[in-house]
C-alpha cells in the first residue's frame, strides 16, 4: 500500500509569508474594505465585543469592527501587512490590538472572542483544516465566525488557475478556492456550529484600464509578483497577455476603464 506523504506545512508556509512579504500588498488591500464592512454588518457586530480578525493583512475587517466599538485585536503572520494596519487605525484614532500570529496555531485561550473573522485571508493557509479547527477553538459557544472566500469559479478563482499554469501549487495543498465552497464550509465548520448562513456576493475590481489592473497586480500583489519575478523574459510576456485575456472575457466596462466583477461568499457561523 503507497503511504500518503504528509506535506511539509512549515516549508509551504515561509514560501507564503515570501509571497506576502513581497511587492505591496497594502496597495491591493485598501480597495477591498467594503468587503469588512459587509461582514461586519452581517456577522451584526456590537460595542464592546471581543473581536479577532484572522489574516488581517492591513487591517480591512480590523478597522471594520473597531469602527463599531468591538475590542479588537488584529493578527497575522506577515509583520509588515500588521504595521500598515496599525498605521490606519492611529490614521482613524482607532484603538486596536495588533500581533503577529499563525492562523494555523493562535496564541489565545479558548472561546477567548465573541467574533472572530477573516477576509481572503485564512483561506490562504495550507493546512486548511487546522486553520479553521483554531478560528472555532477561539470562538465561544454562541459566537461568531466570519469569512469572506473568494469562490472557484469567480475572477480571482480564474486568476489563481492562470497563475498555476506557470507557478503550479505545492504537491499535497489544497486549492484556497474551496473555501469559497459550500461543501467545504460544511466539512470545515459543519460540525461545531448551530447554523451557517452563506452568501454569494460579487466585488467588484475597479482600474484605470486593464493594464493598470496588471500593472498594479504585477508589481503590488505577492502571488503575481512573485509569479512574474520568477519567469524569463517570454514566459513573463505570455503571462501577461493571459491575465488582459482573463480581464477582457470579465470586464463589464465599455469606456476603457475595467470593472471586473469577482464572486465572493460572505460567510456567517454560529458557534454551538
Amino acid at each position: 500500500m503507497n503511504q500518503i506523504t504528509q506535506p511539509d506545512f512549515s516549508a509551504i508556509k515561509a514560501k507564503q509569508n515570501a509571497a506576502w512579504s513581497s511587492g505591496d500588498y497594502a496597495i491591493v488591500g485598501t480597495t477591498l474594505q467594503i468587503v469588512g464592512e459587509n461582514l461586519a454588518e452581517a456577522m451584526d457586530l456590537r460595542s464592546g465585543q471581543k473581536v479577532l480578525d484572522v489574516a488581517a493583512g492591513n487591517g480591512n475587517f480590523t478597522l471594520a469592527a473597531a469602527r463599531r466599538w468591538a475590542d479588537v485585536t488584529s493578527t497575522d503572520y506577515v509583520s509588515s501587512l500588521l504595521e500598515r494596519g496599525k498605521q490606519r487605525a492611529d490614521t482613524e484614532r482607532l484603538d486596536v490590538a495588533f500581533q503577529v500570529a499563525d492562523a494555523e496555531d493562535l496564541p489565545f485561550g479558548d472561546a477567548s472572542f465573541d467574533a472572530v473573522a477573516s477576509t481572503f485571508g485564512v483561506m490562504f493557509t495550507p493546512n486548511q483544516d487546522k486553520a479553521a479547527a483554531e478560528m472555532l477553538r477561539v470562538c465561544r459557544s454562541g459566537g461568531k465566525v466570519g469569512m469572506a472566500n473568494w469562490t472557484p469559479d469567480g475572477f480571482i478563482g480564474a486568476l489563481f488557475k492562470v497563475i498555476g499554469r506557470y507557478m503550479p501549487p505545492p504537491a499535497g495543498v489544497q486549492s484556497p478556492s474551496l473555501w469559497g465552497t459550500k461543501s467545504r464550509l460544511e466539512e470545515l465548520f459543519g460540525n461545531a456550529s448551530s447554523d451557517i448562513k452563506i452568501t454569494e456576493r460579487d466585488f467588484a475590481f475597479r482600474y484605470r484600464s486593464p493594464d493598470h489592473w496588471l500593472e498594479i497586480f504585477r508589481d503590488f500583489y505577492g502571488p503575481t509578483h512573485k509569479a512574474f519575478g520568477a519567469l524569463d523574459a517570454d514566459a513573463r510576456a505570455s503571462l501577461s497577455d493571459d491575465l488582459l485575456d482573463l480581464i477582457a472575457r470579465n470586464n463589464v466596462a465599455d469606456d476603457g476603464t475595467m470593472v471586473v466583477p469577482s464572486a465572493y461568499l460572505e460567510v456567517v457561523v454560529t458557534r454551538r
